[in-house]
């Protein structure tokens, strides 16, 4: 993959947070992707060409937009049991 470093500086993931993005050859070398660093998002990158899609877009484990990461927002978390129901029977 042979990306101009300067379109890269310019390139931005579509979400909308516009996230930089970083290069990821393929194992072979010449095709590869753009990966947001935000959410992980790939778009590949075919003939030395970055496909911007969203439609053509491998999303990151948690979407796109999502970020993922030490940045990332705490998970809410686990509701506490209600003590005052506690030893109420099981609705069947």
């Amino acid at each position: 993959m042979n990306i101009d470093p300067a379109l890269l500086d310019i390139l931005a993931c579509p979400c909308e947070h516009h996230a930089a993005l970083t290069a990821r050859a393929d194992a072979t070398g010449t095709d590869g992707a753009l990966v947001c660093t935000r959410c992980l998002t790939s778009f590949p990158v075919r003939d030395d060409i970055p496909v911007m899609l969203l439609d053509e877009a491998t999303p990151g484990p948690l979407g796109v937009g999502t970020e993922v990461g030490p940045q990332a927002p705490p998970a809410a978390p686990d509701a506490a049991p209600d003590a005052a129901h506690d030893d109420a029977p099981d609705a069947i």
